[in-house]
Parts: C-alpha cells; structure tokens; sequence
C-alpha cells in the first residue's frame, strides 16, 4: 500500500503547491538476531526496497549521534521520511471543499438510523445518504453501538515527548538525521520511534509506542492507578543511545491510539448494512497511508471491489472477539 500512497502525496503536493513530505531516510535499530529485526530487512530486500544495512561501527561514523551496543545493528531504508500531518490534513480539506465538498466541524453525532438511506442525527442538525463511512477513531465504537456492533478496539493515550539538543541542530533535517525506529531495545518491550528535530526547532520527537487504555471522552482526567512508566523507558533510552539529547524531556503532548488486535486496519462494510463502512483501528501508523485508505473506502461506499488486497482488513478475521447485537 505505501508504494501506492507515495505519487497520490506527491500528488497532492503538487495541486496544493505545499511541501507535505521530506525524505529523510528511517533507520531501524535492533538487536542482530531479533526475528522482527530480521524479518523487516528481509521484506525490504525482498521488495526492493533502496536500503543499506549498517554495523554498530558503521552507525557511529554515519550518525555520530547514535550509540548502538554490542550484538545490535541497524539498517537504513532509504526512501521513507517525514509527512507533515498538519500540512497534509488542511491540504485535503482545501481540496475537498474546491471540489465541492462541504465540511460540518465541531458537530457531535448523537444517532445513526440503517436503511437504504442512512439518516444521521447531529447537535447540529439530520443528514441522509444512499452510503455512509465512518472513521471516528477512537470513537468508532460509541458510534457503532446503534447499529448493534462493537469491534475489539484499544484505545491508547500516547505520551508524545520532545527532548533537547545538547548541541542545536545536531539531530536536525538540515544535518540530515534520519527518523529512526528501535525495536525492543534495552528494557522497551514494545518499538520506540524518533523524528529529527524540525517541528519545535533544538527539540527532537522520541516516543514510546504504547501507553494506557483510556476511554477517549475521559482522556483529560488523571488517571488514579499507576500508568505505563514511558518517560523512565525514554530516558534510558536517550542516555544509552542518543546521548547528544537531554535525558529528560523538554515537552510532552499527548495522542490516542485505537489498536485492533493484530494492530492492522479495519477497512469493511458493516456485516449488516452493506452501505455503511467503517474505517477504524489504523494503530498508530495510518496516517502516512490515507491516500490508499480513503480511495478504499470511497470504492467500498460506492459498491465497488476495491484494488487490492482486502482479506487482512476484514472484520470477520475478528469474529471471535467483536460483539453484534443483531
């Protein structure tokens, strides 16, 4: 699917006349003989993939700013990089509206009625249509629950973390520090990932990819039992293998993760309505493919086979773990 995403941003980019990507290379890190270590190089080998595979040696002249330890390794797949999201989501809206479209902010959903015509209830007002495609996120499941199914959704508060540059610049684009992602590292049971410092300018984005179940209404609250200790998991981290950054973070923001249980996409018409689809479950890295999503559900909407693949995106590969009340 990315190989298809990377023209439609381009794309974009060109009928928005807005920068939305810039390629900055990831680098993977792990321990050398770690199966999904290994398994992520063999894949980009296999497909073909510009990537380049590095010793610890190796690291240390490229990016003098990262420290591996004895048995790791790491491996550079040349063609990824940095998506401006922000860019990139009012590039989209700009679009959607130049073509017609008509975007109804700030409204919340209080009803959804299945039919022929699906009729949708708002603060603001009712909207009917031959098909409907919803991609609440972590609020999928509320909005499913009127039409008799819950699909086995997490949704997960994300501490986003900002770390300093001992030395400004020195992890930056302009010096051409690649985004990176760790798998099991240290003591991290699941992948830390990293952005060159860009965004906030001397500051660095590592974080943590897992975090606490929260229910999204209540996501503000704080929390009365001990959560997941990322900011310890992230300084260890830091001061091991990035030891250029400050070991504790100068910012901390917060996002949600919805993760299904395989961790890959719900992309599908409703088992019962076949012109209501969900869109739902991207855990943590769908962003970059919402080109491809989108084109997916707009055929799926329509009634149309959609190009690809679509068996690992099914709801029923989760017929043992969602709930239908119809």
């Amino acid at each position: 699917m990315m190989a298809d995403c990377y023209p439609l941003w381009a794309e974009l980019e060109k009928e928005s006349s807005t920068t939305l990507y810039r390629q900055t290379g990831l680098l993977l890190l792990g321990p050398e003989e770690n199966p999904e270590f290994c398994s992520t190089w063999r894949s980009l080998v296999q497909n073909q993939v510009p990537c380049q595979y590095l010793t610890a040696q190796e690291i240390q002249k490229r990016f003098p700013g990262v420290c591996l330890q004895p048995g790791e390794a790491a491996f550079i797949d040349h063609t990824a990089g940095v998506l401006y999201a922000d860019k990139a989501l009012r590039a989209v809206q700009d679009l959607f509206c130049r073509f017609g479209g008509t975007i109804h902010d700030g409204e919340k959903v209080i009803d959804i009625k299945p039919g022929s015509v699906v009729i949708v209830t708002t603060t603001s007002g009712v909207y009917q249509a031959k098909s409907l495609v919803i991609t609440a996120g972590p609020w999928t499941n509320k909005l499913m629950a009127s039409l008799g199914l819950q699909l086995p959704l997490q949704t997960l508060k994300i501490k986003v973390c900002y770390w300093k540059e001992k030395v400004p610049g020195s992890y930056g684009v302009p010096q051409n520090f690649p985004c990176f992602l760790g798998f099991h590292l240290n003591r991290a049971q699941h992948h830390i990932y990293g952005l060159p410092s860009n965004e906030y300018p001397g500051l660095i984005k590592v974080c943590y990819h897992h975090g606490k179940e929260v229910d999204p209404d209540e996501r503000d609250r704080e929390a009365k039992t001990p959560g997941l200790q990322e900011i310890p998991i992230l300084s260890d981290f830091i001061s091991n293998y990035l030891p250029g950054l400050e070991a504790e973070p100068a910012v901390i923001e917060h996002c949600m993760y919805t993760n299904t249980p395989d961790e890959n996409f719900i992309l599908d018409r409703h088992p019962s309505f076949q012109n209501i689809i969900v869109g739902a479950g991207f855990s943590g890295h769908g962003f970059k493919l919402s080109p491809v999503v989108g084109k997916i559900l707009c055929q799926l909407s329509m009634g149309q086979t959609p190009d690809c693949d679509m068996q690992p995106f099914r709801i029923r590969r989760f017929q043992n773990q969602f709930k239908s009340a119809l």
